[in-house]
């Protein structure tokens, strides 16, 4: 019986088809393998690139956290008109303290206080008794001298005409001269007596020694007044001349070629808001004072009215020449640094705080006046620290970026 080659192929499986069904389990195996191998790999590479990322986030604060992060200004240029403001207090022109030169008790008094007076106005009288005798008798001690210098005239005239006659010596004629001489001296004394007492009784009358207000009154009548200034004297009146006020103000030194003789200066006062006053500086003292380091400078304003009282406290506005009013700027005053080395503010230059050594002219309260160490373009640190040094890393407020290590 014949066999058909063709069903004996296809009922026998060939080599090549049972190697293949052979190998196709362990392909599969190496690729489950192989996609484990890179999901770990990735799952690893995930992990340490998010470990970089927290290294260098973590790595990024640390050297934020070492940046002081700081608020900065920039100096504002000074004013255009340079002027200083200085204070001062108002005194009357002339102020005089009014005492008794004699002795006596008050018999009457005209003026008291507020009231303005003209110069020989009567004030005060004053009753001397004790005076008035001792002026009665100084006349009458004149009266006898003089009447003994007319006997010791007639004397002496009689004895030297009698000495042409060779009738009397010469020494009974000199004695008479000289008895004479003396009288005429007595005389003379006793003329000046009495008029020291009329002038010192002159004195009962008290009157006003110039154009002024009584500003002090310290007697009433009957009060018993001692001459003189000194203990147990009494001041009777104040008085002060108010048609002009002088205003001492003591200027700084580094602003003394400011106080020039013939300066306009402006004057206020918190008794008369939004007014001014105008005065003219007439004198300094032509000395600085070791204590404060100051010219003392008198302005003279004229008071008219009266409105302006001695004693009122005033703010004197002075300007300053072209060659003294420098290029300077302002700062708040919280940029400021004390310390040893001298004042100091702090300012940012290239990511770094740096402490600049400055001097202050004008102080304006919240801001002070630098007048040297600063220029317009520096960024300086607002309430700086007090343990800043130079070298220092900043970040200035508002900015990301920071200076690199």
């Amino acid at each position: 019986m014949a066999t058909d080659p063709t069903s004996e192929l296809v009922s026998k499986p060939g080599p090549v088809v049972g190697e293949r069904r052979e190998r196709s389990p362990r392909i599969m195996s190496v690729l489950l393998v192989a996609l484990m191998a890179a999901a770990l790999g990735l799952a690893i590479y995930a992990g340490v690139r998010s470990r970089r990322a927290a290294d260098a986030a973590l790595k990024q604060a640390t050297t934020d956290a070492r940046v002081s992060v700081v608020n900065v200004v920039s100096p504002q240029p000074g004013a255009p008109t340079h002027e200083i403001v200085l204070p001062g207090t108002t005194q009357a022109f002339t102020d005089a303290a009014i005492f008794a030169r004699t002795n006596g008790y008050v018999k009457a008094w005209y003026f008291d206080i507020g009231a303005r007076v003209k110069q020989g106005q009567l004030l005060a009288e004053i009753e001397t008794p004790e005076v008035d005798q001792q002026l009665q008798q100084a006349r009458a001690d004149l009266e006898t001298a003089q009447a003994n210098l007319r006997q010791a005239q007639i004397t002496a005239d009689r004895w030297v005409a009698l000495l042409e006659s060779d009738s009397v010596s010469k020494q009974e004629t000199d004695q008479a001269v000289s008895a004479l001489s003396a009288a005429k001296a007595t005389v003379s004394s006793n003329v000046a007596n009495v008029r020291r007492l009329e002038e010192l009784q002159k004195f009962e009358k008290i009157y006003a020694p110039f154009d002024g207000v009584i500003t002090a009154r310290n007697i009433d009548i009957g009060v018993l007044i001692n001459a003189g200034s000194t203990p147990p004297g009494r001041e009777m009146f104040h008085m002060t001349a108010i048609h002009r006020l002088r205003v001492f103000v003591a200027v700084p030194e580094v602003y003394s070629r400011a106080a020039q003789p013939g300066t306009v200066a402006t004057l206020n006062l918190d008794a008369f808001p939004g007014r001014s006053f105008h005065g003219t500086l007439v004198r300094t003292a032509n000395a600085i004072d070791l204590a404060s380091r100051t010219l003392l400078v008198e302005v003279d304003v004229d008071n008219p009215g009266g409105e302006l009282l001695p004693g009122a406290y005033v703010f004197v506005h002075l300007k300053l020449p072209t060659q003294v009013a420098s290029a300077t700027v302002t700062v708040p005053a919280n940029t400021l640094l004390f310390r040893a080395e001298g004042l100091q503010v702090a300012v940012v230059r290239g990511g770094q705080a740096q402490l600049v050594p400055v001097r202050i002219g004008r102080d304006f309260g919240t801001t002070v006046e630098i007048v040297s160490g600063l220029q317009p373009t520096d960024q300086v640190i607002v309430a700086p620290s007090d343990s800043l040094i130079s070298g220092t890393r900043v970040r200035i407020a508002g900015t990301s970026d920071a200076p690199k290590p």
